[in-house]
């Protein structure tokens, strides 16, 4: 069991598009502990794991950042 919130799939189709245009992103979003966060992202891939969704993110350290879509407030373009 997970405490996962499934996003809406309106919000879930903008990350495509961002993923396929190589588009950055402003995303606000808050960690498990619930600290709030406002970072640059390169979108890489979208996937699901026990049931969770998540962004694959390059923050430009070349390493792989996974953000669990609940986890989101807002996405900005840009």
């Amino acid at each position: 069991m997970t405490d996962y919130t499934p996003i809406d799939c309106g919000q879930y189709s903008e990350y495509e598009p961002a993923i396929l245009r190589q588009k950055r992103l402003r995303i606000s979003w808050h960690d498990p502990n619930g600290q709030s966060h406002i970072d640059v992202f390169m979108p890489i891939d979208l996937f699901t794991r026990s049931g969770a969704e998540f962004l694959i993110l390059d923050r430009g350290d070349g390493a792989p950042f996974e953000l669990r879509l609940d986890r989101i407030s807002k996405t900005e373009p840009l």
